[in-house]
């Protein structure tokens, strides 16, 4: 038996065992208990009876029986007697020997292995007297002299412990595991039965307003109901009415007919009879009027003079639905779909799956979801796609830290919270072209425009003096346009006709209009053009508008080609991008100024500081996807994207900074699907891909 484990690391002495080995200084119970807790006169082990330790004047301890019986056969001085086992003259104190002070120490020892749990030390059946010790690397029970292997005298690395002790640190652990799971199991009953009373509510709020709505519906019928009724008992009421009138009239004919007749036995006056006979025939005819009823009796209700009832029918089983949901909140996806930058929408997109993890096919759920930018509250939108899909929308005016937290049936999904960085600035998603004249390159692109029909780009290529025809989708390379109205890499201006593209040639000052093949459809030119730099063409009216920076003015040509109107009276600045519309006209130079085709100014917005940059181009959204317009401006050498909402009041709706090899000088853009836009890089020879929204 064994006791008080104390843990040191062998060194010295341990030559023969290899291993760390970390062994148990142990004390025997049986000598322990021989040595300190037993008296040495009696051999009898210490109590708090009979054989209560008293401590002597000479520290000795004595148990009180054995101090008794020794006082008591002292003869000579019956006021002392001596110790037994140092002989020392010990002075009976006046209360006698029980008043002897008890040996604390002993008691403390006492109490001590009262407390302490006599532990068995496993040993080795193989080897009785050997302690088993465990390796820990190895997972084994081993003694020291039935190792072999690692455990023997080759050296290595294998940390070994007492098995007594290996067992008490298992018990530790899986008592630690066992309240740690307790813990978490109580946690699991504590969302169960919270998700239990969360049903109850829910079935509550379900039954009541069934009952509410089935308690209009039947007031609704019993509306009508009442006003059939009231419909049959007005129309029995008139019919009614006209009968009894008639019937009156019957009744007061047959008096006066029964009037007339009286007394007429009694008559001998010819004359008179004769005058009588004749005032009955005449009531004769009034009784024949009076003979068929002038109402009729018929009176009913109909339900089925149309299919009101069938539809009512149809309807009332296709009335309501009761609504649950598979969706397992704990096994929901988040992931940021799009650039998380300042001033653009960012969609984190939320998969929804049920328990066995597989993917939803249904919306419905109830989604909320709250997200922060730097702890600050940010707007955010969940929209329902209603196909196990659901978009969460924010727009960050700064760059920092954005926070979405999501919540199904106020249950967090698995990635909630989803963290992510607003950065301060938009990276191209694509940067196509270098210097050059092949297929892939471009020199000086000064201007973009986009046939949506046609689902081709065209890249004014100044420099080589061509049109470069793209894929939309793809941007591969299609053809070349040339034409000799695009020579002498002075064309600074395109936009997209009915019949194919027009370019504005400065040096010339002409529009000319080419077709696929590089035909040209017509040649525009007017004495009034000094320095046209950019154009803007509507495909529906054939209308074209071109700016004039030497003239400082917009001129409106007419579907014939004649100039029509001259816009901005000499006012403007140096026009950088232009838009045409059905009712309006768009110019940017340092502001945007929003005009209408009669010429009349209606807003300026957006203004940048004078001489601290300027638009490069402007693009008009189509009517369906919101008609606003998108910018691309410098402000202090910053190029950035802008969308404005030029039909209401200007408002910024968008806005983004460029960065990762910023374009040196925007010279124009145009709009592609999925809210992305194409910036021609003049200073660059290249064309960069952005998303504006």
């Amino acid at each position: 038996m064994y006791c008080c484990s104390f843990l040191s690391r062998l060194g010295v002495g341990m030559a023969s065992m290899s291993s760390t080995l970390v062994e148990t200084v142990s004390i025997n119970y049986e000598d322990f208990n021989e040595s300190f807790l037993t008296c040495g006169t009696c051999l009898c082990t210490y109590d708090g009876g009979e054989h209560t330790p008293k401590l002597l004047p000479c520290s000795h301890t004595v148990c009180l029986h054995c101090l008794t019986r020794i006082a008591a056969s002292q003869t000579r001085d019956a006021g002392s007697f001596r110790c037994p086992i140092c002989r020392e003259l010990i002075t009976i104190p006046r209360g006698g020997v029980p008043a002897l002070p008890p040996s604390f120490l002993v008691n403390q020892l006492l109490d001590l292995m009262a407390r302490q749990r006599r532990e068995v030390i496993p040993q080795c059946s193989s080897h009785p007297g050997r302690e088993l010790l465990f390796c820990e690397t190895c997972d084994c029970v081993f003694c020291r002299h039935c190792a072999d292997g690692p455990h023997s005298d080759t050296p290595c690395d294998h940390t070994v412990v007492p098995f007594s002790i290996a067992l008490k640190r298992m018990s530790e652990i899986l008592l630690y595991r066992a309240n740690e799971c307790l813990s978490k199991l109580g946690s699991a009953r504590e969302a169960v039965a919270s998700e239990l009373r969360r049903l109850e509510a829910a079935a509550t709020a379900a039954d009541e307003a069934i009952d509410r709505h089935f308690a209009e519906l039947r007031a609704a019928l019993d509306k009508r109901h009442s006003e059939l009724k009231s419909a049959a008992a007005a129309a029995a009421a008139h019919k009614r009415k006209l009968l009894e009138e008639q019937l009156k009239l019957i009744d007061a004919e047959k008096s006066k007919v029964e009037a007339e007749c009286s007394g007429l036995q009694q008559q001998v006056e010819v004359r008179e009879v004769s005058s009588r006979a004749a005032a009955l025939g005449a009531r004769l005819g009034d009784a024949a009027a009076l003979a068929e009823p002038r109402e009729n009796a018929f009176l009913a209700v109909d339900f089925a003079h149309n299919d009101a009832q069938q539809r009512f029918s149809e309807s009332l089983m296709d009335l309501g639905r009761v609504r649950t949901s598979t969706t397992f909140p704990g096994l929901c996806t988040l992931q940021l779909e799009s650039q998380c930058v300042c001033g653009l929408e960012v969609v984190v997109v939320l998969r929804t799956v049920d328990y066995h993890g597989e993917a939803r096919s249904t919306g419905g759920d109830p989604v909320t979801a709250a997200a922060t930018l730097d702890d600050a509250p940010l707007a955010c939108t969940v929209t329902d796609l209603d196909t196990g899909l659901y978009r969460i929308t924010m727009r960050p005016w700064s760059a920092g830290a954005v926070c979405v937290r999501v919540l199904v049936f106020s249950r967090a999904v698995r990635d909630s919270p989803l963290r992510a960085r607003a950065l301060p600035a938009a990276a191209p998603l694509l940067v196509w072209g270098s210097r050059g004249t092949g297929k892939e390159h471009l020199t000086q692109p000064v201007a973009l425009a986009r046939c949506p029909k046609r689902r081709e780009i065209y890249v004014l290529d100044a420099g080589n003096s061509r049109v470069k025809v793209l894929d939309d989708e793809t941007f591969a390379f299609k053809t070349h346009i040339v034409n000799e109205g695009l020579a002498g890499r002075s064309c600074t201006g395109i936009a997209v006709t009915a019949d194919g593209v027009i370019a504005v040639n400065w040096r010339t000052r002409t529009l000319t209009e080419v077709n696929a093949e590089g035909g040209t459809v017509r040649t525009l030119s007017s004495e009034r053009l000094v320095e046209p730099v950019c154009v803007a063409a509507d495909a529906a009216t054939r209308r074209v508008a071109v700016a004039d920076n030497g003239a400082r003015a917009v001129f409106l040509f007419d579907a014939h080609g004649n100039i029509e109107r001259e816009v901005g009276g000499g006012e403007l600045g140096l026009v950088g991008g232009l838009a045409l519309s059905e009712d309006m006209l768009i110019v940017a130079d340092v502001a945007i100024r929003v005009y209408d085709l009669d010429g009349n100014l209606k807003n300026v917005f957006a203004p940048v500081p004078k001489g601290r940059g300027g638009y490069g181009g402007i693009a008009l959204e189509a009517e369906s996807q919101g008609g606003r317009v998108v910018c691309a401006r410098a402000v202090r050498g910053r190029p950035a994207l802008v969308v404005l909402d030029v039909r209401g009041a200007g408002a910024v709706l968008a806005a983004a900074e460029l960065a990762d090899r910023r374009p040196r000088r925007l010279a124009g853009l145009t709009l592609l699907p999925g809210k992305r836009a194409l910036l021609a890089d003049l200073a660059g020879d290249c064309l960069r891909l952005h998303t504006y929204w």
